[in-house]
């Protein structure tokens, strides 16, 4: 049976656009190449795919046109942009539209498989059923339906919507690194200097919060974004 991962790339370039659909084929993933934006929309209909690569800049339908309509079909499916471009205006708006990654050309193919990889091995984790909306971290425990986070009998916060979104995903990627990308782009819908020195001030809330367990530390990580570290 084949259990390929099927991914629709969309790339008006013919020549790039079957280059990269042979090298992911050579990885292992089933492709669907369309060489336009209402070609793509039609092959989305149509078909099942796990990931949407698209080029922005596309002829009778761009990028993110298409990725706006992809989202009126499906609002969870993982989409990564490709672009000539590297203006900060285009890639907010592609994260806004809900892109996993913005990829600027040339770019390192290796490097776009341990991406992918990345995101469709978190959908499939959500898939299983490992979302949860409970978790211990080190003495405490957060329930992030209620916002409340308690340390043992006595302690006890309830967070901020912010505070508990940013908390929540720092769970999910215990002991792995959060982007400061997908933070600001997940919780605060916008990548910028102001959002980013936003998230700076919730991180700092958090970590006054978990300090009651000294084993517990929300790490930067230069130039990338921050670890929840548990030690043992």
């Amino acid at each position: 049976m084949n259990t390929a991962k099927h991914i629709l790339l969309v790339e008006d370039d013919p020549n790039f656009g079957a280059v990269l659909r042979d090298y992911l084929q050579l990885n292992d993933y089933s492709v669907t190449l369309c060489t336009n934006g209402n070609l793509g929309l039609n092959a989305f209909r149509n078909g099942q795919f796990d990931i949407c690569i698209l080029d922005v800049m596309m002829p009778e339908k761009d990028g993110f046109t298409l990725a706006e309509e992809i989202r009126k079909l499906n609002k969870s499916i993982p989409l990564f942009f490709l672009t000539a471009k590297s203006m900060k205006n285009d890639m907010i708006y592609g994260f806004q539209l809900g892109a996993d990654d913005y990829i600027t050309k040339p770019f390192d193919s290796e490097v776009l498989l341990f991406k992918i990889k990345a995101v469709l091995n978190r959908v499939q984790q959500n898939e299983a059923g490992l979302e949860t909306n409970t978790f211990s971290i080190g003495a405490y425990q957060f329930d992030a339906s209620i916002r409340e986070l308690t340390y043992g009998d006595e302690v006890k916060y309830t967070l901020s919507p912010k505070e508990a979104e940013l908390l929540t995903l720092l769970a999910h990627n215990i002991n792995k690194v959060l982007t400061r990308s997908e933070a600001l782009t997940r919780i605060w819908k916008e990548d910028n200097y102001f959002t980013s020195r936003s998230m700076d001030v919730y991180v700092t809330k958090l970590r006054k919060y978990l300090s009651h367990d000294a084993r517990i530390e929300i790490l930067n990580i230069h130039g990338n974004g921050f670890r929840l570290s548990v030690n043992a």
